[in-house]
């Protein structure tokens, strides 16, 4: 299974591929669509649709995972940061990919363990994890290989059973509990 992942910003918006199997993660490409300060908004999203539009036809993704914006102190910006997220899910949905969108704490926790992880550790874990120690990767492409490793974790994960509590677990798994 191939994934895109996408860290929406209306002045950088990284992506970055996975491919997926049996929990084997390989990094496929990544990349950050800087776009021009001088550009008019609606300009701007156009280019973050297009180019994501050419990168889901060039690589054929089987899904598509986004980062949410979740906070921040400047409505105008979050407003900004919601329509660039927008853009890059018609992008996906208008190729028929399925979306998932996780927030920034579930990313750096499915990647590091700890949900307030620094760009920086961020970064090391994705250098470390897929290999990409030679790919020159800014932020913005490792967060979305980050969002793209989160969702093939969730993706492993959801076929799992869940228990309300132990007295479910051990009736669901008589062998292996012991007297």
């Amino acid at each position: 299974m191939i994934i895109l992942g996408v860290d929406p910003g209306s002045r950088a918006t990284g992506y970055g591929l996975v491919t997926t199997d049996d929990g084997d993660e390989q990094f496929v490409a990544a990349d950050t669509i800087r776009l021009g300060a001088t550009d008019d908004h609606p300009d701007r999203l156009k280019q973050i649709y297009d180019a994501l539009v050419d990168v889901i036809d060039a690589h054929g993704p089987d899904s598509f995972s986004i980062e949410m914006p979740v906070y921040g102190q400047n409505p105008q910006s979050m407003l900004k940061l919601g329509r660039a997220q927008a853009a890059a899910m018609m992008a996906a949905l208008n190729r028929d990919l399925p979306v998932s969108q996780y927030t920034p704490k579930e990313i750096k926790k499915s990647v590091t363990g700890n949900g307030n992880a620094s760009k920086k550790q961020v970064q090391f874990m994705i250098d470390s994890i897929l290999k990409t120690e030679g790919a020159d990767l800014s932020h913005d492409a490792a967060d979305a290989l980050a969002t793209a490793l989160c969702h093939a974790n969730r993706d492993a994960h959801d076929d799992s059973p869940s228990y309300t509590g132990w007295a479910s677990f051990v009736d669901a798994n008589p062998d292996r509990v012991s007297d």
